[in-house]
């Protein structure tokens, strides 16, 4: 069984930094990709940042050069430097990862249970 645990956001003033990691743990042989996405009561789940295994980042069109995801394959954690955070950045930021738990092509797909990042102007 896989699971992703998620650490750091908080609350921070507008323009501030925040960095967000997420561990995944179980029989996990490598990484296909894992990210973030953030979900406010307001928008659909929206995606923030994802990375390869290989390194090959994704960003958001609303990033905008702020953030810097990145992977360790060796410890499966995937980190979010988040800077220049703005007002409309408040959400619920949730891990996502896809792994391989063997040689074959068995894949794991889930999500962490999310952490708040809150900024106020």
């Amino acid at each position: 069984q896989v699971q992703l645990v998620e650490y750091g956001g908080g609350s921070v003033q507008a323009g501030g930094s925040l960095r967000l990691s997420c561990a995944a743990s179980g029989n996990i042989v490598g990484i296909n990709d894992m990210g973030w996405y953030r979900q406010t009561p307001e928008k659909e789940r929206e995606l923030v940042a994802v990375i390869t295994g290989s390194g090959v980042p994704e960003y958001g069109d609303f990033v905008k050069g702020r953030f810097t995801v990145s992977v360790d394959n060796a410890k499966k954690t995937v980190s979010l430097q988040m800077s220049n955070l703005k007002p409309e950045d408040t959400a619920v930021y949730y891990c996502n990862a896809e792994v391989r738990l063997d040689l074959v092509g068995t894949t794991w797909h889930g999500w962490g249970q999310g952490t708040r990042v809150a900024v106020s102007s």
